[in-house]
Parts: C-alpha cells; sequence; structure tokens
C-alpha cells in the first residue's frame, strides 16, 4: 500500500473552537486549534499532519526504502545517516545508559515471537531464546554518522518517534500562529501556548480501574505535554494472565508487575514520553522512579489509580 494512499486532513467545528482529524503512525491525531475560522484550522492542521507523515515516512520501520529499512537490511555493513537521524540514535543511546540497557532499540526483533494481539499464544522459551542473540545494543558500532551492528540486528525507533513528531509539529504551529494549539497524534500531545478564550484544555486519562470516576481523570493542561505509555490495546492473556507488551530487552520476557499505563506530564512530549517509558520499564518500582523524578505523574496498575499531582 502506498504511503500517501488514504491520507487526508478533516475539519470540524466544536464549542469554541476547531478540531482537525487525520491518521498517522496508526494512530488517530488531532489538532485542536482556537481559529477564527475553518481556513485557518485547516491550514494549521494540515502543517501538523504533514509533519507527522514525514516523521512516518522517514522513521517506521514499516518503510521500504528509508533510513531505518537501509540500517536493518544493511546484513553488517556500516551505515552513514543524516543529522537528524543520528540525533534520534544519539538519543536512543542515551536512554539506554538512563535505564541501564532496559531501553534499546534493537530490542524490536523480539515482535518475531511475540505478537501482542490479546490472543493466549506465550511464545515458548525456546523461541524467545532464539532471537536474543539480535538484541543488545551493546553489540553496536555507533561513531556518528556512521552505525554497523551484526547481520540480523535491526535498530526501531518507534518507542521515541511519535513523542518526537509531536513535538516537531507542535513547534511548526508555534512558528505559524500565535493561536493555542492542541497537537494529539494517538494519546500523546501538546498544548502550543496557553489558550485565549478558555481556561485550559481539558484531556482524559483512560483508566482500567473501575472505581475511578471520569471527574479523578480528566486533567486541565494550559501548556506542556503529556505522553502515555501502557499495554491497554497491545497484552496477551492466558488463564488470569495478562502479559505486557513491555518487553525486557534483558530477558526477552515482558516486564514482571509493569503497571498498565502511566502518564507523564512535562515540558515536552519527548520528555514525557522518556520518563513514562523508563517508569513502565522499571516494573513493580514505576512510582518510586516517578517519585524520584519530581514530576506529576498518573500510574494505572488497573486495580489501583494513583495520581501525583
Amino acid at each position: 500500500m502506498s504511503a500517501t494512499r488514504g491520507r487526508h486532513v478533516e475539519v470540524t467545528q466544536a464549542s469554541g473552537y476547531w478540531v482537525g482529524r487525520f491518521a498517522a503512525m496508526a494512530s488517530p491525531c488531532e489538532v485542536l486549534c482556537e481559529a477564527p475560522n475553518r481556513a485557518q484550522a485547516l491550514a494549521l492542521t494540515k502543517i501538523a499532519a504533514a509533519e507527522a507523515w514525514r516523521i512516518e515516512d522517514r522513521f517506521s520501520r514499516y518503510r521500504a526504502g528509508n533510513v531505518i529499512d537501509r540500517i536493518n537490511t544493511a546484513a553488517g555493513a556500516a551505515v552513514s545517516v543524516d543529522a537528524e537521524t543520528a540525533q534520534l540514535i544519539d538519543f536512543s543511546r542515551t536512554l539506554y545508559e538512563l535505564s541501564h540497557g532496559k531501553f534499546d532499540v534493537t530490542s524490536g526483533v523480539l515482535r518475531r515471537v511475540w505478537v501482542f494481539d490479546g490472543s493466549d499464544n506465550i511464545p515458548d522459551a525456546a523461541a524467545v531464546q532464539s532471537v536474543m542473540p539480535y538484541v543488545g545494543w551493546q553489540r553496536v558500532s555507533w561513531q556518528s554518522p556512521t552505525l554497523q551492528m551484526p547481520a540480523g540486528m535491526q535498530i526501531d525507533l518507534g518507542g521515541i518517534g511519535k513523542e518526537y513528531a509531536v513535538d516537531r509539529a507542535a513547534e511548526l504551529l508555534r512558528q505559524a500562529s500565535d493561536l493555542s494549539c492542541l497537537v494529539n497524534l494517538g494519546g500523546d500531545l501538546v498544548v502550543t501556548r496557553q489558550p485565549r478564550f478558555r481556561d485550559c484544555w481539558s484531556v482524559g486519562i483512560e483508566s482500567t480501574a473501575a472505581q475511578v470516576s471520569l471527574p479523578a481523570s480528566l486533567l486541565k493542561l494550559k501548556v506542556g505535554a503529556l505522553a502515555t505509555s501502557g499495554d491497554a490495546r497491545r497484552y496477551l492473556l492466558k488463564g488470569k494472565r495478562r502479559y505486557s507488551h513491555i518487553l525486557d530487552p534483558k530477558t526477552g520476557w515482558p516486564v514482571p508487575n509493569a503497571p498498565r499505563s502511566v502518564t507523564v506530564a512535562a515540558d515536552t512530549c519527548t520528555q514525557a514520553g522518556m520518563l513514562s517509558t523508563l517508569a513502565m520499564l522499571e516494573g513493580d518500582a514505576a512510582e518510586a522512579f516517578l517519585a524520584a523524578q519530581g514530576v506529576q505523574y498518573w500510574c494505572d496498575r488497573g486495580s489501583e489509580f494513583v495520581l501525583d499531582v
């Protein structure tokens, strides 16, 4: 299927603002803005959509011929990359170091044996072990702008790509307009400026905890970013045990005792996404990790919903 087929933007009017909608990165996306008319709302939405699609085409592991495909099909040869790709690889290496190896962009090959489709198809230990020789950033040679890794290994920037796209789209909207816009790519979002015609933008956090009422999970965001990591839609279930799609690259198995989801507020979506992902990788120590960062967070463990505001 062509990367451009089916791509379009639509804009509708809400109560006192406009909502632009499009799809990118396998996610529903929105731009809420205080535009005075449909034409301006459409123009702003197109800016955000174009940037999201650019980043998707450039860095998606599903796009043939892009820089990620060139790296993943290099069969052990060295590949030189452009400055933007080098920046993202540098950031990935930093996350690897900060997480003591728990965040690893080479771990995407584990999807060969793990398919998180809600079924009970748990791979056996031998299948998981068969792909572990292809996991491990320590096996990668990275001297910017040149990357080289053993044949069979791959990198996947999906763990940081969507948050990066949110921040890039938000920055382009700030340059294009002084209007307040909320950029939402599949639940990761940024408010570009403080609204003029309302106190804030209202943002809901989806919860799996039955006792949490809607008002308790409705946030008021004036400016800044939110990012969420979790397994609400990607998991396996066998018996009474739920297997999260958050995998430990050191073992090849889901992180034990990970929260159902973690949402973090920060200045940028990249920062929020980094902290929410690292918290999920901490498993039962997620809350302690987030508390040590001094950030606002919302941690959902299914039967318990913790808000640190």
